[in-house]
């Protein structure tokens, strides 16, 4: 059993990553889950009640233990490491609270694994999504809304939340939308032509009204549509396409970072069109091989 002391303090710690680390509902949820599963195990592992007390003197041995039960459970390198990221965040600022030291759980290594990229499409492939997606549907209305968010994940490298979060105020869209991403982080993004007018032609069809406080994308019964809506019918459309499991709303994102450095887009504009708060990261996203990053070197560099 966990100590309510303790339960009291993994509470407020949440509260504190929601507000002041302005992390995501479901990175909230995420985070919870894997330090009650972490606090559970040491409550099993000791066969006492966890508080604010025996959580202070885990050791190396302690955290040994519960990393080979979570990959002996079938949790893999990945999650782990996530899970792991968090009990220590977690951990951190229960020991700054609390005045005791936390070497024993900082100083854990998480496990080695290896990064998946996420793959991109075609440029003719991202393409025939968009027109393949608008055929899914039986209602105009419908399909019109399937081939905007659609296009807006691949024209203006939307996160399907983001492109789902739009409100009806942000109609009709303008040159450039402000967007927020994960962490609060507010990005300014270029809205193609082609978004615009596959956005309007929703609008047009759409039988409910545009409400300056609802969502601007709604689902059949009218309330807000759900990112699942979209990922069945990318689904409908890659079999129909021969595309592989791969092409996910995601990837339409990826495409478009991509295909802009394809094309000769600066990978800092790219981050930044992104939302990424690391170059690391967008040079992950988009897949840049060594031979790109020399190439980007020589044009840029003033000694090259």
């Amino acid at each position: 059993m966990i100590a309510p002391a303790l339960t009291d303090a993994l509470a407020k710690w949440l509260d504190h990553q929601r507000a002041l680390a302005g992390a995501a509902e479901n990175t909230i949820k995420a985070y919870q889950t894997d330090v009650l599963g972490f606090l559970s195990f040491m409550t099993q592992h000791h066969g006492d009640t966890q508080g604010l007390g025996p959580i202070a003197k885990i050791g190396v041995r302690d955290m040994r233990s519960w990393m080979a039960h979570e990959r002996a459970r079938g949790v893999g390198a990945r999650s782990l490491a996530r899970s792991l990221s968090a009990v220590k965040s977690f951990y951190r600022w229960l020991a700054e609270r609390e005045g005791f030291e936390p070497t024993a759980v900082l100083s854990t290594r998480a496990p080695k694994f290896q990064k998946k990229l996420p793959r991109p499409l075609e440029v003719s492939a991202a393409s025939a999504m968009i027109d393949t997606v608008e055929l899914q549907a039986r209602e105009p209305w419908v399909a019109a809304r399937d081939a905007a968010v659609v296009t807006l994940l691949y024209g203006c490298g939307l996160r399907i939340s983001e492109a789902l979060g739009l409100m009806g105020r942000d109609f009709p869209l303008p040159e450039v939308l402000r967007i927020t991403g994960k962490g609060g982080k507010e990005r300014i993004v270029p809205v193609i032509d082609a978004a615009r007018d596959a956005v309007a032609t929703y609008v047009r069809l759409c039988p409910y009204p545009v409400e300056a406080d609802a969502p601007l994308f709604r689902a059949i019964c009218s309330g807000p549509l759900r990112p699942r809506a979209i990922q069945k019918v990318m689904e409908q459309a890659r079999m129909q396409l021969g595309l592989p499991a791969t092409a996910t709303p995601h990837a339409m994102r990826h495409s478009f970072a991509t295909h802009l450095l394809s094309a000769g887009g600066d990978l800092r504009a790219i981050q930044e069109l992104l939302g990424h708060a690391s170059l690391s990261t967008t040079q992950a996203y988009t897949a840049v091989d060594a031979a790109r990053l020399m190439e980007v070197y020589d044009k840029a560099h003033p000694k090259a």
